[in-house]
């Protein structure tokens, strides 16, 4: 059992760390960048412990995807029990009922009145590569709308939706066409105030996106990836400028919504 709290036995990183560092080097692509020269041994709660000894609190989370904490007895005999059962089939080739519960279970907990399916996938870019291919293949539109500061992910299609240059996107072009960037609705630094952002921002958005950069009929969806942790700060938009109001507006007739480093995993 890992006690929770900080308990430092070496300097850090320890000496077995740093051997580990130097086998990396020789070993692991420089492709994979790193952001910490600590190793990992085990894990239990929000408490790390490290090859050396130490014990330190766990602030990255997997990039927050470990919200219930590392080792918990619920999920260990869940994936204990899996393992035991099988392992990979495919859904697409051999299914089971546990994707069909997941996917339940993401009807019932998703907001709405509406008719819910689900597609479960490995990771954040793939889910928005997925919810483009849909929706273009839905409305038979091919321009995508994204907003300024988003990360989107690091694949092809996910880096072009991606505003920051450095350090997602330099280096890695060319990049998928018709891709559209907008500003978005940010009460904090408003210039006329937060009252003013939903309104003023909306008719802005409308203006920027279909009047001087996309025609309408072009337009397949306004695609919000909602980041609940990762390497990119999230921005809160006001409640008028909402994902309703685009549909209403009837200026994004496919909607795609994905939420990124959920409680599910990615």
């Amino acid at each position: 059992m890992i006690t929770q709290q900080r308990k430092l036995v070496t300097e850090l990183p320890g000496p077995i760390s740093k051997s580990l560092a130097q086998r990396r080097l020789a070993a692991v692509s420089s492709a994979v960048s790193g952001g910490s020269d600590i190793y990992v041994a085990g894990a239990e709660g929000a408490i790390l412990l490290d090859v050396d000894g130490n014990q330190i609190i766990d602030f990255g989370s997997g990039i927050g995807v470990t919200s219930v904490g590392h080792s918990d007895p619920r999920v260990v005999a869940a994936v204990t029990e899996q393992a035991a059962s099988f392992g990979h089939t495919c859904f697409m080739v051999n299914p089971y009922e546990n994707y069909i519960g997941l996917c339940e279970k993401l009807a019932e907990v998703t907001p709405g009145d509406f008719e819910k399916r689900s597609v479960l996938l490995n990771s954040g870019a793939e889910a928005v590569e997925n919810a483009v291919k849909i929706a273009r293949s839905y409305t038979g539109r091919q321009a995508v709308v994204v907003f300024d500061h988003a990360y989107h992910g690091r694949t092809n299609l996910t880096m072009a939706m991606t505003a920051k240059v450095s350090p997602y996107k330099d280096g890695f072009g060319p990049f998928a066409p018709e891709i559209y960037r907008v500003g978005m609705a940010y009460p904090y630094r408003w210039p006329t105030g937060p009252e003013n952002c939903a309104e003023e921002a909306f008719a802005r958005w409308v203006e920027s996106a279909c009047v001087w950069r996309v025609a309408p009929s072009s337009l397949m969806a306004e695609s919000l990836i909602v980041v609940t942790s990762s390497r990119s700060a999230s921005m809160a938009a006001p409640t008028a400028f909402s994902m309703p109001r685009l549909r209403l507006s009837g200026l994004a007739p496919c909607v795609s919504y994905v939420r990124r480093k959920t409680s599910f995993g990615n």
